[in-house]
């Protein structure tokens, strides 16, 4: 595998990792797309079924709960906050002003 195809499949974005600010990746392409992980080699690597299904089961099982806490996580944790304003746009792009074009006359 090449380096290009691993910076292609992946872009770069902020994570935690127990209380620090790391960086991770979000994948662009393959069969996890979409998911934050630790590697852009992450992305493109088989999927191992057996541990699939098991977290499917878990997470299933564990919804509501897993729900609550990690919305109580986002709110006052403070390296959450920090992530979250890490991971924003640096720049907002601003609405483009309408030129109107001059009246005409009727005649």
């Amino acid at each position: 595998m090449y380096l290009r195809e691993l910076v292609e499949s992946a872009t770069t974005v902020w994570g935690r990792s127990g209380g620090q600010a790391v960086r991770k990746y979000r994948c662009t392409t393959g069969s996890r797309k979409g998911r934050v992980v630790a590697k852009p080699s992450t992305c493109t690597a088989p999927v191992n079924i057996t541990k699939s299904k098991r977290f499917k089961q878990t997470k299933r099982k564990k919804a509501a709960p897993i729900a609550i806490k990690s919305k109580r996580t986002k709110s006052f944790n403070p390296g959450s906050k920090r992530i979250q304003r890490l991971n924003k746009p640096k720049r907002k792009t601003s609405p483009r002003k309408r030129v109107r074009s001059p009246k005409r006359k009727r005649t």
